[in-house]
């Protein structure tokens, strides 16, 4: 369904990504785990083409992502930030409703969709719909991410540490969710997160980067049973020592 094939990704003299090679399956949810300046969210940004590769190749759905206009393929998969991004001046609806509005769909078409989003991430359309973002917490609104990035039924997800910002039962929640979803849509998604629970617990496989470089890939139990190296093997134990011990050479 995706295949990152040898990209990397330079600015001036850094590596911010380099030589990576992945391949994500249809219907798995491949989970994207590292330090700060790993190479995460450039490699979700190099997929939608938010930038550029600087050598390498992307295909999504058998096509190459430099054949298809940027705006054209991020409008095919959906994307959830952290930070949100929901446009504070719209509505709730009107929010979930922006890609399928810029793809011609009819205004009956959009409400029912949105009226069906809304109720796969349980938010009481009556109560949720007419509303700002400023008017929901954090939760609720990350909710609504969600229900954007699925508006135009997109058969990809890119997510980039959608929960991280959430505290801890909410984000138990969220993920649940997410969970769910990913079940009964058949999604193909990348999830980026910091924390290796996360990881483990949504990805079908884990990714583990280390400055722009693949260390491992694996299904949870084989990064268990087998870490690639000293890194890989600190950072399933959640050790900072060890942590630490590794990315100094030391162990």
């Amino acid at each position: 369904m995706i295949i990152v094939d040898q990209v990397s990704k330079r600015y001036g003299e850094r590596l911010a990504v380099d030589g990576l090679s992945l391949r994500v399956f249809r219907g798995e949810v491949l989970a994207l785990v590292g330090g700060s300046g790993s190479g995460k969210t450039t490699t979700l940004k190099l997929i939608n083409r938010l930038v550029e590769p600087s050598s390498g190749s992307i295909q999504v759905a058998g096509r190459d992502t430099r054949e298809i206009a940027p705006h054209e393929l991020r409008r095919t998969i959906g994307y959830v930030l952290q930070g949100i991004g929901l446009f504070p001046h719209m509505t709730v609806a009107e929010n979930i409703g922006v890609t399928p509005k810029l793809l011609g769909w009819a205004p009956e078409a959009i409400a029912q969709r949105t009226t069906e989003l809304l109720s796969l991430v349980e938010l009481d359309q009556d109560q949720i719909h007419a509303r700002f973002p400023r008017e929901l917490s954090g939760g609720q609104q990350q909710r609504v991410g969600i229900a954007r990035a699925l508006a135009a039924d997109p058969s990809v997800m890119l997510l980039d540490e959608p929960f991280g910002s959430l505290d801890t039962i909410t984000r138990r929640r969220l993920q649940r969710l997410f969970g769910e979803i990913h079940t009964r849509r058949g999604l193909t998604a990348i999830f980026v997160t910091h924390d290796i629970d996360e990881a483990l617990r949504l990805g079908t496989r884990v990714a583990v980067l280390r400055a722009g470089r693949l260390l491992q890939v694996g299904t949870p139990s084989e990064l268990r049973e087998s870490p690639a190296d000293s890194y890989v093997r600190a950072l399933l134990l959640g050790d900072d020592r060890l942590l630490d011990a590794a990315l100094a050479g030391r162990a």
